[in-house]
């Protein structure tokens, strides 16, 4: 997938519809929500999106588990940046916090999220 020069994201992003994601949102004193599950849309080591049953206002910290075929990871930290009507739901905007939030760089996350990104890359070529 081509980036076009308006676009926002550092890198391409590759489908990933058969990755299973739950979320769960960060609540005011960090108390977490319940559990949702979302379905994948596309993903890359900075980002993602996800198509949800509900809206989740933009800027609300997330917490992601990700589970695929030789892929499982867990505690994700992430922030929605951008929520629109989709089809029977609502497409979110992800971006993951290890890597755009000041301190919170992670190289156990950012090498998990590299090895996720570039599984569905080589199911994309």
């Amino acid at each position: 997938m081509a980036v076009s020069t308006g676009e926002r994201r550092i890198k391409s992003r590759y489908e990933a519809p058969c990755l299973k994601v739950r979320l769960r949102e960060r609540g005011f004193l960090g108390m977490q929500k319940s559990m949702l599950a979302v379905a994948c849309i596309d993903l890359n080591r900075y980002g993602m999106a996800v198509i949800s049953p509900r809206p989740i206002e933009p800027g609300s910290r997330l917490s992601l588990d990700f589970d695929g075929k030789y892929i499982s990871e867990s505690r994700v930290s992430a922030r929605v940046v951008s929520v629109q009507k989709f089809q029977a739901g609502y497409r979110l905007g992800i971006r993951f916090s290890y890597y755009h939030e000041k301190g919170r760089y992670c190289r156990t996350v950012d090498n998990a999220l590299s090895r996720i990104e570039g599984f569905y890359n080589r199911l994309a070529s």
